[in-house]
């Protein structure tokens, strides 16, 4: 059996069982950058950081958007701070609404942010602008690092990124003398060289002093709650699938990786796998060649799916069980700094079961019932078992409780915090910060953060791009719906009713393709249809085109709309494995039947 889902408890649902396979979201999402990037280079998540904007003199959004994210915290913090005379750049092939708000607005190509990076800290060391102090006594590759990044002129850059020369060396003149704090996400992880733009991007805000100083990147304090976890360890013996093309992947994440379960599935390579349990993932509609997966599922012999609404797996499964929504259960939930006690608000709705409950419930009719408790009240004694006072407290605190940290220390890594050791330094196989990365070479990837030219593009495939001269990005969120999720929620389809492209008008006019209009948009892969949004908000020769369509509860137009119809599961990042959602060629054709 394999597991795939979103929920924490899933990761080692199957251990006990024997089985090492257990993938979650992470297989295609947030892994990257939250994991990958930040650990091969400093040793840590990027959970443990934070952008300093309380104390900050510039912001730089980059890959991210937070007036979509739930709530949209950082969006109030960076206003908040604009207000106060910071200035604020979102780098991003779309103008979205941060970035209206922002002071100024950096159009990129998809796909070439490590390019623009490694351009920024050229700008930086060619004028002996970085911090030496943090280079000299905590970095490891530095000297192969500045010779590497010879070759990102400003005139080479602009080439790449489609943003202007002096632009660049402008920026990298402020980050060396700011105070700049940076909000990075998602968007960068899906092209060629997605780990290794973060890495160059992380490897910049380290040259330029931003790095745990006061108003750059931080790390919060250590702050160690009470809070028992459910550790089991993979079994030992077969490895986890995807282990042999994407090893630091699975190592790192003590699991299996998603993207390879087809070929497991319907060609026993590694090894058979026979049934999959999916847990609040749609896989049909997030991940590429729809029907791939579709000639999977059908080739299972046991197809078990946990969910709120009937997803396309529903349609392949033995056996579907119906979960709550947050409203409906008891748990709690923990922040950085703060825990909050969630009580139940209704009861379950008809046979409704709490996603905890339906996996414990497994584990008990798999024979080890005793690693799961078994009851929303004995799954909370296990987690507060060494603290119940605690627990007490927070049932009696609807707000929430907040954990004030120590006293904030800056540059940690001087004094031992950043290390389980104690020791002075990060938790490396140097002990610096590795600009050019020991975790990588042991893995066979090039240790320097090294850009590579997205496969499918004007430069690497000016043939190709003849025939598609437009490039696909995909993924960026819209407020009315999360991904594939509250498209069949009539008061939200209100908001957008419809998949759109964003297009630039200079694009629409050259089609003849006006705002409103149905089109058709196509890759070598195969097409599917959009209805145009015709805006100067996406850079020229770009395209953002609606994610989470081709769901089975969803109105016609969005169920007709599957954007990975048009994406390829090979064309891949070669660390993350995750695929190029973000960087690849299509065409724009007004729909005939229009």
């Amino acid at each position: 059996f394999s597991v795939g889902g979103q929920d924490r408890i899933c990761y080692n649902l199957l251990f006990p069982l024997g089985s090492p396979n257990t993938f979650s979201c992470s297989s295609l999402c947030n892994n990257a950058h939250r994991v990958l990037a930040p650990v091969s280079t400093f040793g840590a998540s990027f959970d443990r950081l934070f952008p300093d904007f309380e104390q900050c003199e510039q912001i730089i959004v980059w890959g991210s958007n937070p007036a979509t994210d739930s709530p949209p915290i950082n969006l109030r913090e960076i206003l908040k701070a604009k207000r106060r005379g910071v200035k604020v750049i979102v780098i991003d092939p779309l103008k979205t609404y941060t970035a209206e708000k922002a002071d100024e607005w950096i159009g990129i190509r998809p796909g070439t942010d490590g390019a623009l990076a490694l351009g920024l800290a050229r700008g930086i060391l060619t004028k002996g602008l970085w911090d030496s102090t943090f280079v000299d006594d905590w970095t490891y590759g530095f000297e192969e690092f500045k010779e590497y990044v010879k070759g990102f002129s400003p005139t080479e850059v602009e080439k790449i990124t489609w943003v202007k020369g002096e632009r660049i060396e402008r920026l990298a003149y402020d980050l060396s003398r700011l105070k700049t704090a940076l909000l990075l996400h998602t968007g960068l992880e899906y092209t060629n060289s997605g780990v290794q733009n973060i890495r160059a991007i992380l490897t910049l805000w380290g040259l330029s002093g931003n790095f745990d100083r006061p108003g750059g990147l931080v790390f919060w304090m250590p702050q160690p709650l009470p809070l028992k976890r459910n550790r089991i360890e993979p079994p030992r013996g077969k490895p986890p699938i995807g282990s042999d093309r994407h090893p630091l992947f699975c190592d790192l994440n003590r699991s299996g990786h998603f993207m390879e379960l087809p070929r497991a599935i319907l060609n026993g390579d590694p090894y058979p796998v026979k049934g999959l349990i999916v847990l609040g993932g749609s896989i049909i509609t997030s991940f590429p060649d729809p029907n791939l997966w579709r000639r999977s599922f059908e080739s299972l012999d046991c197809l078990i799916v946990i969910d709120r609404f009937l997803t396309n797996e529903a349609y392949y499964a033995d056996v579907v069980l119906p979960a709550t929504t947050m409203f409906e259960i008891t748990s709690y939930k923990r922040y950085p700094g703060h825990l909050s006690f969630r009580s139940q608000v209704i009861p379950p709705v008809g046979e409704a079961k709490n996603d905890y409950l339906i996996l414990a419930g497994l584990a008990k009719a798999l024979g080890y019932r005793d690693f799961y408790p078994q009851s929303e009240e004995a799954m909370l004694e296990f987690v507060f078992e060494d603290a119940p006072d605690l627990l007490e407290n927070l049932k009696a605190t609807p707000e929430g409780i907040s954990f004030p940290s120590s006293l904030m220390v800056y540059e940690k890594y001087k004094k031992g915090l950043l290390r389980k050791d104690g020791k002075p330094g990060f938790e490396t196989p140097s002990g610096k910060f590795e600009i050019s990365s020991n975790l990588l070479k042991k893995y066979g990837h090039d240790p320097l953060p090294v850009y590579q030219e997205p496969k499918e593009g004007p430069l690497h495939s000016p043939a190709l791009s003849k025939e598609f001269p437009l490039i696909l990005t995909t993924g960026t969120r819209i407020q009315s719906a999360f991904r594939s999720q509250h498209l069949n929620i009539p008061g939200l389809l209100k908001l957008q009713d419809k998949p759109n492209i964003l297009i630039h008008p200079e694009d629409a006019e050259a089609r003849g393709i006006r705002n409103g209009e149905r089109v058709w948009v196509k890759t070598k892969r195969g097409g599917a249809p959009f209805y145009a949004k015709v805006t100067e908000r996406i850079v020229k020769g770009v395209i953002e085109a609606n994610m989470g369509g081709g769901g089975p509860l969803q109105p016609k137009e969005w169920r007709e709309a599957n954007v990975n119809l048009l994406t390829d599961p090979e064309n891949r990042d070669s660390i993350s494995g995750f695929p190029v959602f973000k960087a690849l060629l299509c065409e724009v054709e007004k729909d005939k039947m229009d």
